[in-house]
């Protein structure tokens, strides 16, 4: 097994892991997404707790992704490889905000679980701390989907995968980008289910390099330097 398919096949496993920390904490944020959340999400607060910590820990591997590509994606394209990796630090600050906000959200319903909040107007101040919420979380998503077409786009541009394949991949994250972050972010409506097909597109992607890798049949050499080579 050379280097480049196992490390392909390492990143395969690194990419399905993080399509679970994309969905699974957002399963067990659930109690938080009834307009009524302050009455009823402080007896969910371990469950609320491990999706924050699932966040983090998505974001610390999407930068590991990065960083592991980073060897392997530098010889084709540097710039590429390097926006990679600043695009999961980003998405990780930009969830690092959200948390905060979620966690906003748990206190207020803990606080008025113990009657430390009136009862009157409460329904009022929930709304504002989740709208809040709403807008610190529509620029993660918009940072998180990003960083996966920039992926995309670097094995679909050297063709370290089937095209086929990564082109298929870009179509489902561009059609979740305009139907959920983005008419979000707008303030209209949102439609959920335009999440499959982007899990779907994750997963094929995730599959593929856990079996084959990535393709070798590029450049061998340092693309920097064998660039800089050809100027000689």
């Amino acid at each position: 097994m050379t280097s480049t398919k196992s490390g392909g096949r390492i990143i395969g496993i690194m990419l399905l892991l993080q399509l679970v920390g994309f969905i699974l904490p957002f399963a067990l944020l659930h109690p938080l997404t009834a307009s009524d959340y302050y009455s009823t999400a402080a007896g969910y607060s371990f469950q609320i707790k491990a999706a924050v910590l699932l966040f983090f820990a998505n974001g610390a591997l999407t930068i590991a992704i990065a960083v592991k590509a980073w060897p392997k994606f530098r010889r084709y394209s540097e710039p590429m490889a390097m926006w990679l990796i600043i695009l999961s630090v980003v998405m990780l600050v930009l969830q690092a905000i959200d948390n905060v906000h979620i966690l906003a959200m748990l206190s207020l319903s803990q606080q008025y679980a113990e009657g430390g909040i009136p009862t009157e107007g409460v329904s009022a101040l929930a709304t504002v701390v989740r709208m809040t919420r709403r807008s610190a979380h529509y620029p993660e998503l918009f940072a998180i989907d990003i960083w996966i077409m920039m992926f995309q786009l670097i094995v679909l541009r050297f063709g370290l995968v089937p095209r086929a394949l990564a082109a298929l991949a870009i179509v489902t994250m561009v059609v979740h980008f305009c139907a959920i972050p983005l008419p979000g972010f707008l303030g209209y409506g949102i439609n959920t289910s335009f999440g499959v097909p982007m899990a779907f597109g994750l997963l094929s992607m995730a599959v593929w390099l856990m079996v084959k890798g990535f393709r070798d049949d590029g450049p061998h050499e340092d693309y920097n330097l064998h660039s800089t080579d050809k100027l000689k």
